[in-house]
């Protein structure tokens, strides 16, 4: 058989990256990758076990069709997943979060190839499941003019051929549902100058730079994060299949005991700033503000209040656990922010 072959688009992404590190760690799988930039990928491209090709999965369509028919297993990890861009270029999400990732998913059919694909915790929108169920969950989202829902039905229907694929014998599929992943090189503080970066990463710049942290609508929406390490040690199992455990399976990755406020979220990154050896003697600090999401966001943006996944298939299905709870995933993030972006 020789060793297993991935091939993974996106691969200088936040979980593209952090997946690459860890299987040359710790398998003798080899890696194909592509992205539009390295800046992450560090020891990883002086690995012999690591190709890497800059490209763009609109163009570089020979290269990603060789590649699928070359591996055993294709992870498409493209995607624009920051809700202001959901609202301000919903054809842009659609055009790369659906249309492209599509034709990977066809090749993937094509040449019958495993496909690992990112599903994402906003497919059950506004649930109101006390936890999200993978197979029984209602998947609950907003009206057309509410465009940040553009992103959660582009990846819901993405769900739903691939899974139809899958159970007409045409592919072999595993779903994995990330919920708030965080942890080292998140974003860039350029990223969040930009005001289009992931919740936890914005906050952090703005406590970099002394300007306020805007809580929308009070911040009263409630998240739970997971330490990108215990969600990589996840990914790992789901490639890794022992006894085909996963196949043709959604599985919710997240950890439900990491829930907060985004509120408390705020509170609870500014204590750890305030206490950071670099930081400890700043004169002053961000204040932490409120607004609306329609002056935040614009009118198209409508939010989710509860977010919280059952892991019980999870356990079932992988025997994992996350360990890293969030306070520490937290710690671990910040410090990682601050010490990628010194000034």
């Amino acid at each position: 058989m020789g060793a297993k072959k991935i091939l993974i688009l996106g691969v200088n992404g936040f979980i593209g990256h952090h997946l690459t590190n860890k299987i040359l760690d710790e398998t003798d799988w080899l890696v194909y990758g592509m992205d539009l930039a390295e800046d992450r990928l560090g020891r990883a491209l002086h690995n012999p076990r690591f190709q890497f090709l800059e490209g763009d999965i609109a163009i570089n369509r020979e290269w990603i069709e060789y590649h699928v028919k070359k591996c055993d297993v294709v992870m498409p990890l493209v995607a624009i997943a920051t809700p202001k861009l959901y609202v301000e270029d919903p054809i842009g999400v659609y055009h790369l979060d659906f249309e492209m990732n599509l034709n990977v998913v066809k090749q993937c059919v094509k040449y019958h190839k495993r496909v690992v694909f990112p599903s994402t915790s906003e497919v059950y929108g506004a649930c109101t499941d006390p936890e999200f169920s993978e197979d029984e969950s209602f998947l609950t989202v907003g009206p057309i003019q509410k465009e940040r829902w553009i992103y959660s039905c582009c990846k819901q229907l993405l769900d739903r051929v691939i899974y139809a694929y899958g159970t007409r014998g045409h592919l072999e599929f595993t779903l994995f549902r990330p919920f708030n992943w965080v942890g080292p090189r998140l974003d860039s503080l350029d990223t969040a100058k930009e005001g289009s970066s992931r919740v936890v990463t914005q906050f952090i710049a703005e406590l970099l730079m002394q300007r306020p942290i805007t809580l929308v609508d009070g911040g009263h929406q409630k998240r739970c994060f997971t330490y990108v390490d215990d969600g990589i040690d996840a990914l790992i199992r789901i490639l890794a299949n022992k006894d085909e455990v996963c196949k043709n399976e959604i599985i919710n990755i997240g950890n439900p005991a990491n829930e907060c406020s985004v509120r408390e979220l705020a509170h609870l990154l500014k204590g750890i700033f305030t206490e950071h050896p670099d930081h400890r003697a700043d004169k002053a600090y961000s204040e932490i503000i409120e607004k609306p999401a329609e002056e935040y966001y614009g009118k198209g943006y409508q939010d989710i209040y509860t977010r919280k996944p059952s892991i019980e298939k999870a356990r079932r299905l992988l025997g994992w656990e996350p360990k890293v709870n969030l306070e520490e995933s937290m710690r671990r993030t910040l410090y990682s922010f601050l010490e990628e972006n010194k000034i």
